[in-house]
């Protein structure tokens, strides 16, 4: 009898850790394609409110603007929640909201005073500088 007390007992462990396991999983990562001419990076989204707004309106093509040789941006029509920080530095590959409505494309890296929410990272930025060009550029942004 004691012997199959245990064995029920166990038998209910196990299952209570594979449960307890599950809750634990790693949440699924998103992934979205950013096109710029005949180029395409993909870039790894972070998991905040931001880009759940940013998610929702995609796919999008914007005409992004110059900005101190090192960025692109466009304004939002519409405010994105935040959750500013300041990074301390910039690297080449960020994609960030300045603010609550501007989307930026960094494309070198330099240290920053200013507070951005991140939004993402280009996964292999490597020609990324070349592709936006030094004026406005056409970026389509899309999930994978």
């Amino acid at each position: 009898m004691h012997t199959v007390l245990f064995i029920i007992a166990l038998a209910s462990l196990q299952g209570f850790a594979q449960a307890a396991e599950g809750t634990h999983a790693k949440p699924k990562t998103t992934h979205m394609k950013i096109t710029i001419g005949s180029s395409s990076f993909t870039a790894t989204l972070e998991e905040n409110a931001a880009v759940t707004a940013f998610k929702a309106r995609l796919p999008i093509t914007v005409k992004m603007t110059e900005l101190n040789g090192n960025e692109k941006l466009f304004r939002l029509r519409n405010d994105l929640p935040t959750n500013p920080s300041n990074p301390g530095k910039i690297e080449n590959g960020d994609l960030m909201i300045y603010q609550s409505n501007t989307l930026v494309l960094f494309y070198k890296s330099f240290p920053t005073p200013y507070h951005y929410t991140r939004l993402g990272r280009v996964d292999d930025p490597a020609g990324l500088a070349a592709a936006v060009g030094s004026g406005s550029v056409s970026v389509t942004f899309e999930l994978k």
